[in-house]
C-alpha cells in the first residue's frame, strides 16, 4: 500500500499485510491486516502511530515519501499494541529530535516494551484526557477511551479538517486492497468481540483455577 492522499495535509503512510494467517497468533484474518499510520504537514509534523514489525520496510519508505525533506516533531501513540507500536523505538532513533506523545499509562507500557531509554524522558508530552497539541493550523485533542482495547487508548481528533484518528475504534480485520464495500462488517466486528470475549474467559478461568 502507497501513501494515500487523505487531504492536501493528512497523509496515510500505513501498509497491508495479506500474508499474516493469525492476528495477534489468535484471530484468522483470511482477507488480511492493515496497519494504519498517518502524517499531519503543518507548521509542526506529526507521525500518528507506527506499524507492526512485520511492515517495518515498506512503512518507512511511505514515512519517508511522505515527509520530504522534512523532520518530524512529533509521534502520537495512540496505544501500545504492537501493530501500531513495534515500531517506536526505532522511529524515536532515526529522529532523535522528535517528541513522543503519550498519557501516563502509554509511558508505563513502553518502558515495559522498549526499557526505560527508548525514549528519554524529556522527549516525552504526557498528555490528559481532553488535553490538545497545535500543529499549526491543526490542533490534535485527545480523548482517552480505555478498553478500546487496551487499558492506555487514546483518539485523537483534528478540528480544522474533523478527521477523528480512532486507534482501534470502528475499524475491522481486513486488507486495505480486499475491502469489500458489501461485506458484513456488523458481523465481522461482532464475531471478533465474541472471539475475544471467549478468550478473556479461557484466560480468567485459568487464572481462577490455579
Amino acid at each position: 500500500m502507497s501513501v494515500q492522499k487523505i487531504s492536501n495535509t493528512i497523509l496515510g503512510v500505513g501498509v497491508d499485510d495479506t500474508t499474516i494467517d493469525l492476528f495477534e497468533s489468535q484471530y484468522p484474518v483470511p482477507t488480511g491486516v492493515s496497519y494504519n499510520s498517518y502524517v499531519i504537514l503543518d507548521e509542526k509534523v506529526a507521525i500518528l502511530d507506527t506499524v507492526d514489525n512485520r511492515a517495518t520496510d515498506a512503512w518507512l519508505a511511505n514515512l519517508t515519501e511522505a515527509l520530504g525533506d522534512r523532520m518530524p516533531e512529533y509521534l502520537v501513540v495512540s496505544h501500545m499494541e504492537p501493530d501500531h507500536g513495534a515500531n517506536i523505538a526505532r522511529l524515536a532513533a532515526k529522529y532523535p529530535d522528535m517528541k513522543v506523545v503519550g498519557n501516563a499509562k502509554t509511558f508505563v507500557y513502553m518502558e515495559q516494551f522498549f526499557g526505560p531509554d527508548a525514549v528519554a524522558k524529556e522527549r516525552r508530552v504526557v498528555v490528559k484526557d481532553g488535553e490538545s497539541l497545535s500543529l499549526g493550523s491543526h490542533t490534535l485533542t485527545f480523548v482517552f477511551a480505555p478498553m478500546v482495547h487496551w487499558p492506555e487508548v487514546m483518539v485523537s481528533y483534528e478540528s480544522s479538517e474533523k478527521v477523528l484518528f480512532s486507534a482501534d475504534g470502528f475499524g475491522r480485520f481486513g486488507a486495505v486492497a480486499k475491502f469489500d464495500e458489501k461485506a458484513d462488517w456488523a458481523a465481522a466486528v461482532d464475531l471478533t468481540r465474541r472471539l475475544m470475549f471467549i478468550d478473556r474467559f479461557l484466560e480468567e478461568a485459568a487464572r481462577d483455577s490455579k
